[in-house]
């Protein structure tokens, strides 16, 4: 059965389609198409930003709805508008709501750890957490899951499937432990560095199919988190102990974490889309 287009599929394929009269025409086609695939892939994560800034600097202080409970049914419109738009396909938004519900439990464990809080009011939350954190993680699978199939991702020497998916239980399992055992990260950190030593990801931006080493593309992809995180507790969307009297750069070692995280993200997505060998190719919906 084929599987369900999403509107960008057809924006997609007339821009794929385009002829030019030259190689540097091309080429620079193909770095404006480069940035319109990924500003579309970020769709849901941007918008989210953008609300975390606008409400951070306009909401007002007295609304009868408090600042986070607006955001959470924002974030639950903007993910139904995405749907009933076909922006996302069901599946995806079934994915996405899985790193809403692993997001939101890991939330309450850290909030009662004290590794960040969430200062201001909301009925919209479980425990210490407002319901808006998870579509932070939602987010990040939004984007992979978008990227992936806009990009028409496909993998090279990609490790047997239990692989990624103990290395993303054991990560998991460390963001908890670690607090009451010694903390595992460097060792997972070499661990991902094995397993995936010799996978590439093929994509296409435009006609050329490309590759680059996926260690590489997940770094990037959490430099790129961590940018948005510092964006996120500027506008007090959540604050870590040291930003407690001001907020300041978030350490650049939480880039690890977030690190750390892309894999969980990367395997959940993965359930979605197949990424053995025999799959790599085949054209993306």
């Amino acid at each position: 059965m084929t599987a369900p287009r999403t509107r960008f599929a057809g924006v997609r394929d007339r821009l794929e389609s385009l002829e030019f009269g030259s190689r540097w025409q091309a080429w620079g086609f193909e770095f404006l198409l480069f940035g319109f695939k990924q500003a579309w892939a970020c769709l849901f994560g941007g918008l989210m930003l953008a609300l975390l800034l606008a409400t951070h600097l306009f909401y007002p202080a007295d609304a009868a709805l408090a600042r986070y409970d607006f955001l959470t049914l924002a974030a639950l419109s903007i993910q139904l508008a995405m749907l009933a738009l076909r922006l996302e396909t069901l599946d995806e938004a079934r994915v996405i709501l899985g790193f809403h519900i692993v997001g939101t439990i890991m939330e309450l464990f850290k909030t009662m750890m004290g590794s960040w809080t969430y200062p201001e009011p909301s009925l919209l939350r479980i425990g210490d957490v407002p319901l808006f954190s998870g579509f932070m993680y939602a987010a990040v699978g939004s984007y992979i899951a978008r990227t992936w199939r806009g990009f028409g991702f496909g993998f090279r020497r990609y490790p047997p499937r239990w692989q990624p998916t103990l290395l993303a239980t054991m990560i998991y399992a460390n963001f908890f432990t670690h607090h009451f055992v010694p903390d595992l990260r460097w060792g997972l950190f070499a661990v991902t560095a094995w397993i995936f030593r010799s996978t590439s990801v093929e994509f296409t931006v435009f006609r050329a199919r490309r590759a680059m080493p996926l260690l590489l593309g997940f770094l990037l992809v959490s430099l790129f988190i961590w940018f948005a995180e510092n964006i996120a507790t500027f506008a007090n969307a959540w604050r870590y102990p040291a930003q407690a009297h001001g907020w300041s750069m978030v350490p650049l070692s939480k880039l690890g974490a977030w690190y750390l995280l892309m894999i969980i993200s990367f395997v959940l997505v993965s359930r979605l889309h197949d990424p053995s060998p025999k799959r790599a190719l085949q054209p993306a919906q």
